[in-house]
This record gives C-alpha cells, sequence and structure tokens, in this order.
C-alpha cells in the first residue's frame, strides 16, 4: 500500500483519500498488528501504517472499513478488493500479507507498504528521458495484464494508483487500489456485488467511453487499456489529453460527452499547444520542446492514439498489445498501430539494422565502381567492424565534412576569396542540422567542433546553441551520465560562462564534475577540466575568491602529475591562477605565477599563440599594479599588435588588451590617450559579447573613472548607470564589482552636487559591505567614510562626525596605515573647520606630524 491510499466510490471520482500526519489510537492492536500512524483516508476506509508483530516482524499497510461506514454494500466492495489483490502475484502490483476482522467484526486486510509517489511525479522528480518512462510503463503494463489474466479489471488506473518505490536501487512500479475492481471470471466474494446505472465508476480524466456510458454495457479489459493510453499520453507530455480544468467545469452531460465523442490532439501535437508549459515538459524529459515533438512524432502518436480510440474494437485488446508496441519503438521495428506501408516498414529496418545498412549501401557502390573482389571485402570487413572501425568512419565523415565546407557549389554563384571565414562556419553549422539527422555520432562530433569554433570567436550564442544540440543527442545515444555527455555538458558551460550566465554555467559544471569523479575518481584529466571551468564561474559569477582558488590549485595539482611541467593545459591553468590572485590583490604571487605560465607557453606554443599573448598581458597587468607602469603600457602595446594581427577587430581579447592599456594609460594621469582606448574597449565589448555582460560593465565603469578626472562627470553618469544595471542584474548587489561601481557612481554624484543620490548609493555600499564583509572591515570602514563626506556636504554634522571619528580609530589597528591616518587627520580639521569648530579643529590639526623644514640654500 502506499504512503497516500485511496478507498471509497464517489460519485465521480474514487481519489478521495487525503493523507493525515496525525497519529489516531497509538499502540492499538487488530490481530497481530499493532497501529502506528494513520497514513491515509478515504469516504469509507482507513489505511494505517502497523507494524506485524507476529509471525515476522514487518511494516505493512493496513487497510480496514471506518466505524459506522459497514453498510452491506461496503463490506462487499471491501472484500471484493481483498480478494482481487490476494488472487495476484505479480512485481507491479502491492502484495496482500493477510485478512480478518477486527473486534468490532469490521473486515481488514494487511498488504505490502509502498513508500513511493505518483508515476508521472516521479518521472518529472528524476527528469527521466522518454525512452526510460517507456520502459517503466512497460513494466505496468504487465502488472495490468497480469490483473487481467486473473479475471480482475481495475477499472480505475491513473498516476495516484501506480506508484513508483526504489528496489535494489532500481525505480519498480506498483499498482494499488483495486477497490472498484470487477471480476470477469469468478466471484470475488459470496455477498452479492452490484452497481447501480447511472453512477460513474472511476476517473473522469482516465475514463473510458463506455465507462463513461453507464448504460449498462460491459466493461471487459480494453478499459484498462484506454486507461493506460491516458497514462502514457501524461508521461509523454506532462498534459492529458483532455484538459482537467475544463473538464471538472463542464456539466456531467458534457463530461460524458467529450469522453465518448471528442478526439484528443495527438501528443506530438499537443506538446506544440502547451505554449511555454512545454519548455518545462521538455526539460523534465532532458530536451527542449522541438526535439520532444520531433520524438513523439510517428510511432508513439500511432501508439497512444491507438489505446486512445473510442471504438473498443479498434484499440488494443490487450494490455500485452500495448506493451510489445512500445517495445517494438524502443527496438526500432515496426509498431502494429502504425500505417503498414512498404516505406515505413523499410525505414524502420534501416533503422533497426543503420550500420549493417549502412555496409550494404558501401558495398554497392563499391561493385559498381570497382568489381566483386571488393564488394566480398568490404562484405567481410562489415561484419568484422568493431568499435575503433567506427571511430575511423566517424572520424573520416567528420573530415570529409569539414573539407567540404570549403567548396563552392556554383562557381558562378560567389568568388571563392570573397568567402569569409564566418560565412563558411554558417553554411557548415546550417548543413549539419539539415544532413545529419541520421548520423547521431558524427553530428555530435561536428556539433562539438563547431562549437569549439565558434567559442575561440568569441560568438557566444552561435556556440551555445551548437554545444545544446550536441548535449542533446549525446544523451540519446550514450545516456544521461556518461563520460560522453559530461563532456557535452562542459562545453554548454563554457558557452554560458562566456555570456555572463554563470549561474546556469555552475550547474552544468556541477553536475560534469560530479558524472566525471563518479567515472573516474579523483585524478584524471576531466576531472581537472571540470574542477578548472567551476573554479572560473565561482571567481567571476560570485566572487569566491577562496573556493575558486582552492579548484584551481587542485587542477593545476592534477594536470601537472599527468601532463609534466612543460604543457600548454598546465600554462592555461596558471593562467587561470594568475588572474585569480590578481583579483585577491596578491600582485607578487600573481606576478610569479603568471610569468610561469609566459615560461610554458613561449616554449610550447611559441611568441605570437594567442595563449602566450594572453599570458604576456597577465604579467604587464601585474607589473602595472605595482608601480611599473612604463613597463606595463609597453608590453601592452606590443600585445595588442599581435592580437589585433591574429584575431581581427572583434574579438574577446582585442577589447581586453584595449582596456589594460586604457586603465595604464589612466594610472599615468595620460587621460586623453586612456579615453580613446577606453572607447574602444567599450565597442569591441559590445560588439562581442553584446549589451549584458559584465565585462563591458567593467569598461563602462573605466571611462567613467576617466570622465571625472578630466572634469566632465555629468558624462559619467550615463556610464556608471548602465554598468550598475548590468552589475546588479547579473553578478548582484554583493559582487565586488557591483560595489566598485556603485562606489564611483556615489562619487560622481557628490561631484555634482546631486547629494541625496549621492548618499543613497553611498548608504547602499556601506549596507552590502557590512552584510558580506561585516562592520569592522577594512573596506566597510572605507565605505562609511565616503558616506560621511557626503554628509558632511548635506550639513548632516553628527552622523557625519561619528562616521569620521570610527574611521580613524580603525586606522588605529591597521598596521602599515600611517598614510591613510594621516589622510583622515586632514580630513577632521577641513571638517571641523567647515563645522564651524575651530577649537576641534585645532585639536586635530595638533596631531598632524610637523613638517620637515626645508634644507638651507647653498
Amino acid at each position: 500500500m502506499s504512503d497516500q491510499p485511496q478507498d471509497g466510490v464517489p460519485p465521480v471520482d474514487s481519489d478521495a483519500t487525503k493523507p493525515r500526519p496525525e497519529t489516531r489510537h497509538p499502540s492499538r492492536m487488530i490481530g497481530p498488528y499493532r497501529l502506528l500512524q494513520l497514513v491515509g483516508e478515504g469516504g469509507m476506509g482507513e489505511v494505517w501504517l502497523a507494524e506485524q508483530t507476529h509471525p515476522v516482524r514487518r511494516q505493512v499497510a493496513l487497510k480496514v472499513i471506518k466505524a459506522g461506514m459497514d453498510t452491506a454494500q461496503v463490506v462487499t466492495r471491501f472484500e471484493a478488493e481483498r480478494q482481487a489483490l490476494a488472487l495476484m502475484d505479480h512485481p507491479a502490483i502491492a502484495t496482500v500479507y493477510d485478512g480478518g476482522s477486527t473486534p468490532e467484526g469490521r473486515p481488514y486486510f494487511a498488504m505490502e507498504y509502498v513508500r513511493g509517489e505518483p508515476i508521472t511525479a516521479y518521472c518529472d522528480r528524476q527528469r527521466l528521458t522518454t525512452q526510460t518512462r517507456l520502459e517503466l510503463f512497460m513494466q505496468v503494463c504487465e502488472g495490468v495484464q497480469h490483473a487481467h489474466q486473473k479475471g480482475i479489471i481495475h477499472r480505475d488506473l491513473k498516476p495516484s494508483n501506480v506508484l513508483v518505490t526504489i528496489q535494489d536501487d532500481h525505480p519498480v512500479p506498483k499498482i494499488i487500489d483495486f477497490g472498484v475492481a470487477k471480476a470477469t471470471a469468478q466471484h470475488l466474494t459470496e455477498r452479492t456485488l452490484y452497481t447501480e446505472l447511472g453512477v460513474m465508476i472511476g476517473t473522469p480524466e482516465y475514463m473510458s467511453p463506455e465507462q463513461a456510458e453507464m448504460s449498462g454495457l460491459d466493461i471487459d479489459t480494453r478499459t484498462d487499456v484506454y486507461a493506460l493510453g491516458v497514462m502514457l499520453y501524461e508521461l509523454l507530455t506532462g498534459a492529458l489529453p483532455f484538459d482537467r480544468k475544463e473538464l471538472r467545469q463542464a456539466g456531467f452531460a458534457e463530461i460524458q460527452r467529450t469522453i465518448r465523442e471528442k478526439e484528443p490532439p495527438k501528443p506530438s501535437t499537443r506538446i506544440t499547444q502547451l505554449g511555454p508549459a512545454s519548455t518545462e515538459a521538455a526539460a523534465n524529459r532532458h530536451t527542449e520542446p522541438r526535439h520532444l515533438a520531433s520524438e513523439l512524432r510517428g510511432d508513439l502518436d500511432w501508439v497512444t492514439m491507438k489505446a486512445l480510440e473510442k471504438d473498443r474494437t479498434r484499440r488494443y485488446q490487450t494490455a500485452n498489445a500495448l506493451a510489445a508496441d512500445v517495445r517494438h519503438h524502443l527496438s526500432h521495428e515496426p509498431v502494429s498501430a502504425g500505417p503498414p506501408s512498404t516505406v515505413y516498414r523499410a525505414r524502420k529496418f534501416v533503422r533497426r539494422h543503420r550500420f549493417g545498412v549502412t555496409a550494404a549501401a558501401t558495398l554497392v557502390l563499391l561493385l559498381v565502381a570497382f568489381g566483386a573482389t571488393m564488394a566480398v571485402q568490404a562484405q567481410r570487413i562489415s561484419r568484422e567492424r568493431d568499435r575503433a572501425n567506427r571511430e575511423a568512419e566517424t572520424a573520416k565523415q567528420v573530415s570529409d565534412f569539414l573539407v567540404g565546407m570549403f567548396e563552392v557549389a556554383k562557381p558562378s554563384e560567389k568568388s571563392v576569396n570573397s568567402i569569409t571565414a564566418r560565412e563558411l562556419l554558417d553554411r557548415g553549422a546550417d548543413r549539419i542540422q539539415r544532413e545529419l539527422k541520421a548520423e547521431p555520432t558524427v553530428r555530435v562530433a561536428l556539433l562539438r567542433t563547431m562549437g569549439d569554433v565558434y567559442m575561440s570567436l568569441s560568438l557566444y550564442p552561435k556556440a551555445q546553441s551548437l554545444y545544446e544540440d550536441a548535449l542533446i543527442v549525446q544523451r540519446e545515444i550514450s545516456g544521461p551520465t556518461s563520460a560522453a555527455t559530461a563532456t557535452a555538458m562542459t562545453g554548454v558551460g563554457r558557452a554560458l560562462g562566456g555570456q555572463g550566465q554563470f549561474a546556469d554555467a555552475e550547474r552544468m559544471f556541477r553536475e560534469s564534475l560530479d558524472i566525471r569523479r563518479t567515472l573516474y575518481g579523483d585524478e584524471h584529466l576531466d576531472v581537472a577540466e571540470s574542477l578548472f571551468y567551476l573554479g572560473l564561474v565561482l571567481e567571476k559569477g560570485k566572487a569566491d575568491y577562496v573556493q575558486a582558488e582552492s579548484l584551481f590549485r587542485e587542477a593545476l595539482r592534477v594536470r601537472r602529475k599527468l601532463l609534466g611541467e612543460s604543457n600548454a593545459i598546465v600554462a592555461r591553468t596558471l593562467r587561470g591562477l594568475g588572474v585569480l590572485l590578481m583579483s585577491e590583490e596578491k600582485w607578487p604571487e600573481a606576478e610569479r605565477v603568471c610569468r610561469e605560465a609566459l615560461a610554458i607557453s613561449r616554449g610550447v606554443l611559441g611568441a605570437s599563440h594567442p595563449d602566450t599573448t594572453a599570458d604576456s598581458d597577465n604579467v604587464a597587468s601585474t607589473l602595472l599594479m605595482q608601480g611599473k607602469r612604463d613597463e606595463a603600457i609597453k608590453v601592452y602595446l606590443q600585445n595588442l599588435e599581435e592580437v589585433l594581427r591574429t584575431y581581427g577587430p572583434d574579438h574577446l581579447e582585442v577589447a581586453l588588451s584595449y582596456r589594460n592599456i586604457g586603465a595604464a594609460l589612466f594610472m599615468q594621469r595620460r587621460y586623453e590617450e586612456a579615453e580613446v582606448y577606453q572607447r574602444k574597449a567599450i565597442a569591441a565589448s559590445r560588439s562581442v559579447l553584446g549589451n549584458s555582460h559584465p565585462d563591458l560593465a567593467v569598461a563602462l565603469a573605466n571611462l567613467g573613472q576617466t570622465m571625472n578626472a578630466i572634469g566632465r562627470s555629468a558624462e559619467a553618469v550615463p556610464l556608471y548607470e548602465e554598468a550598475l544595471e548590468i552589475n546588479r542584474r547579473v553578478l548582484g548587489d554583493g559582487h565586488p564589482e557591483s560595489i566598485r561601481t556603485m562606489t564611483l557612481f556615489s562619487f560622481t554624484l557628490r561631484r555634482l552636487k546631486r547629494l541625496p543620490e549621492a548618499e543613497l548609493w553611498a548608504r547602499q555600499v556601506v549596507r552590502v559591505n557590512q552584510e558580506k564583509l561585516g562592520a569592522g572591515n577594512p573596506q566597510t570602514k572605507e565605505a562609511e567614510r565616503a558616506l560621511a563626506q557626503v554628509l558632511a556636504e548635506e550639513h548632516k554634522w553628527q552622523e557625519a562626525e561619528s562616521l569620521l571619528l570610527d574611521y580613524a580609530t580603525s586606522l588605529e589597528q591597521q598596521a602599515g596605515a600611517e598614510r591613510k591616518a594621516k589622510i583622515a587627520t586632514q580630513q577632521l580639521v577641513d571638517f571641523y573647520t567647515a563645522w564651524g569648530k575651530p577649537d576641534k579643529a585645532a585639536e586635530w590639526r595638533a596631531k598632524l606630524p610637523t613638517p620637515e623644514a626645508p634644507a638651507p640654500v647653498k
């Protein structure tokens, strides 16, 4: 029995049970059963979780008629259910152990206690593929067939009466609630059992037309086949053939008419009609709406609609026949529900024997070209072909396809020299979708290859589309937890991260990492790859530097152990670690790590390789932040020439080079030159990344600083507003880039005398720092000092004074903060002077160090 059993026969719907968490009559005994908890209750019966004390000790579900409900009709129905279950012995049907009567004379029976959930809910929660759902559904059909062989018709099959439980780590369906079952070959009880005409037995959504008729027409096993068809429809689409709300709101006669006369849409059609809900339905089946509709079109449409035939003579005659057609579909064999055309059967034969047919076609061509000897040889090779040969064939097809991308169909249409690389790529991507649907292995390889190319060109949306298609096909080929599926997930995660969709990217990398660790353990190159990419998204998306650094160092350890020192992948890992150390402002260590990466890249890849250029840029950044600005700018400019020559103007590396040069020039106070490069950085970032990427926000904020520095603060305002909108939406308020931009924006507004707005943003910075870093953190104190400056200009003297004094006091606790302390003291002097408190100003002036006397002039 289930956690939520059903009982009773109400006029419209037998699903009347309501779970009850409370325990009534604890420790009460009924026969050898001690009642533990009331787990379900219907109109006439109760279901208890009970413990059998002898002759064996186990938990059971005890079903007993409620006190006061033991009328002759109810007792008869109850005994019929008990006898129906006792007749059956099948893994997909809950088992009856025992029966008897309570001391009050109410009948009961004890049965298997099923801890499970409705089959549709289980499949959706586990996000099972269509194939896995069908395999589970076939087990249900086998259980129903067993009941029919025992002469029992369930008459109320629906997902809530088919619960899925886990046995030996495998999902097993259990059919429950035979409360309205009907016997066809024997009496289930010595009492007279009857159903009044005009009483609807079952649940409308799953009710066969002959059940809805209520005309006295004999109900046979095909009524259960219809209910199985409805369940199959729901498992495939996530929706019912007829909308539940519309059906229930209709009058009694309209419900009957709909069930008897109205034809539901085919499952594939229903998917296209679901609108936004189709996305969720497809996601619950590890696919996307268009692909799901395509998957259902044909066999599964035919099978489902045959099970739902209004005329039961045209329906599947047994549950086994329905299961057989589902099995034929999974085996790529013709289904009896499909049109028996020669073309259809031939197509099924080809699908079932794909490799054999491909080999046969090859033999025909070889026979024409090279004669009978070559044909015999090819036939022998095809019979003995193993996985290595298939992989070689796949590689050849990939190679041929890529070579074909560079062929112009008609020389008159366009000169070869006028076709751009992007046009070739786009043409190739379109051909993959059109021409390789029947070759999933080749299609996956090409989708991933083309995705890699688009990634290298920073064309992230196009790369994401290709990677996602590859993931869908790969899951179909090898399942959701294979090594190849984990690799496809990594591609999707990289494309998402490139677009700033860090939360989705993190989910992909974590799932990929879990799969790879399960397959390989900790010390494997694929595991190290997942660690590295997960570290990247944690750094960029969450500013979780501690966790990101741990992941980078573990990836570096594994890669060094397995690949040695002189390897481009090791250099790439060092590069990621070096950038992270820069984010943590660990400049000397960052310089050491970046120089190590640069040395490896130069030795392995050469001086002009893009990876070498990136490593050189990173070394320049560490020099810049350590005050070696002239040297840094020189390296940046050299790298820019190399990047432009390698990538052209529209690439992420070009945007980053412009941004780095602009920052270096700004730090040298060469503001007009900095503005030129910063505007180029913004334009390149928009072109490559779009208008919603955090890297664009950095470039906008940098230009805002320059506008402030040259006295054009009004021009800085829209720059900061756009940067803030991107950062807060993509990264959140607590990210360092969001805090930095809010701080700069508040400063700009203060310069423009827009003091209420400046105060608003300054308070936001203080709040975020207090929540993220704590009230005593030096960065929080700096934010409070900036707020105090705004408050002083608004003449909010008392609050400003409190913040400035607290800031000055905090500096006394910081080692090496003498310069900041001197600035804070001078600020207090200026503050008290502006407030009109000369005594306080003099008090703080006295704390300033005495200026050294100038040296005498000789």
